[in-house]
């Protein structure tokens, strides 16, 4: 760590990151600088205020300094006319492996300019641009990008607003794609609409590993859809789900849909309104799947009689590994499942029963079966 006029810049010899409130006109020394390290690998500058003109300086740097791995901007308000600078610097800059600009106001035009330069480079690969003002629009000019790019293996619009339409648009490039790993569209209000164009690819073949499509207005219906797509054993490794508007028959057709599935390893369902009932079917299916080892139930309302059936099922289980189950309203009795389960389970490693009205009764039937067990029982809050 060293120290410029009273303020932080933290220096290894591959990574620079400025740690403090820095404006566009006080980075232009900096940048000066940056373009001097011969082997600067990663550089952050997050949550400043470096602006347009900051991103422009910058630009202009990583162009002199072709060794610059990872940018990290996060929260500088370099809006669409910075993501121009950059994204004409991604085109002459064949290093540069990861970019992450969320919270930036981009919008649909900024998202024109990246896209524009994804077609042409073929290095990066991870683009994020959560929490920005992109609309359908601006998806589908990534998806005509993605088209062309052979790279992109990561692509995180999370906390935008390209809706079903702009699903549409992205799920018919990845289809083409083959490449892209990992899509993260949280926070999207894609709906069950937009739940259904990406199944539709997901049964069809895709690369894709890793979806997460949690806060977006998913009801029963879209979980019905995703369950086609599990029964298919589609390529999914970890399927985030959380926080929408997935009730007991939801819950049904997931599990339906786990049971004889051999692909995916973690499945997000927590802020759901799965109740005890959908508890139960997720019971039946973790003692037939043989592949599944992380549920995240948290705040699902499951009571202790949820509890009672996923603890009765993973007493036969050696394949699940963590179970969150926070604020479920559990109570003593949920834990005193849970600790007969304990005793006789040999896989699992990590529970989380924070916030579950658990009083030192419960929490003592949890110490006793750790004798038995190495399990990490988290106890946040007993109340």
């Amino acid at each position: 760590m060293v120290d410029e006029g009273g303020e932080n810049v933290s220096i290894s010899p591959n990574s620079v990151s400025l740690l403090f409130k820095i404006k566009d006109y006080e980075l232009i020394q900096h940048a000066n600088g940056i373009s001097n390290i011969a082997v600067l690998m990663a550089l952050s500058i997050n949550s400043n205020q470096i602006g347009d003109k900051g991103a422009q300086y910058l630009a202009e740097a990583l162009q002199n300094n072709p060794t610059v791995k990872t940018l990290s901007l996060h929260m500088n308000k370099i809006g669409d006319y910075g993501a121009q600078y950059l994204a004409d610097a991604l085109q002459n800059n064949t290093m540069l492996e990861r970019l992450y600009l969320s919270s930036n106001n981009i919008g649909n035009i900024g998202a024109q300019y990246l896209s524009n330069a994804l077609k042409i480079n073929t290095r990066l690969s991870g683009l994020y641009l959560s929490s920005n003002k992109i609309l359908e629009q601006g998806a589908q000019s990534f998806a005509d990008a993605l088209r062309y790019n052979r790279k992109l293996t990561t692509l995180d619009l999370a906390q935008n607003k390209i809706g079903a339409l702009g699903t549409q648009y992205l799920a018919d490039a990845i289809q083409q794609n083959n490449v892209l790993r990992i899509l993260n569209l949280a926070g999207n209000q894609i709906g069950n609409d937009g739940v259904e164009y990406l199944v539709d690819i997901l049964q069809n073949g895709t690369t894709l590993n890793v979806l997460d499509i949690s806060l977006n207005e998913i009801g029963d219906l879209g979980a019905q859809y995703l369950a086609r797509a599990l029964e298919n054993n589609v390529e999914l490794q970890k399927l985030h789900i959380g926080y929408n508007k997935i009730g007991p028959n939801g819950a049904e057709y997931l599990a339906h849909g786990l049971q004889n599935n051999t692909i995916l390893r973690s499945l997000g369902l927590e802020n759901n309104y799965i109740t005890s009932l959908g508890a139960k079917y997720f019971a039946d299916t973790i003692r037939q799947n043989t592949m599944l080892n992380m549920l995240v139930l948290s705040s699902n309302n499951i009571g202790a009689e949820g509890a009672q059936h996923l603890a009765d099922a993973l007493q036969n289980n050696t394949i699940m590994q963590t179970l969150l189950l926070s604020s479920n309203n559990i109570g003593d009795s949920g834990a005193q499942y849970f600790a007969d389960a304990l005793k006789i389970n040999a896989g699992l490693t990590q529970l989380y029963l924070s916030n579950n009205g658990i009083t030192d009764k419960g929490a003592q039937h949890l110490t006793d079966a750790l004798q038995h067990n190495k399990v990490s029982v988290i106890l946040v809050s007993s109340h």
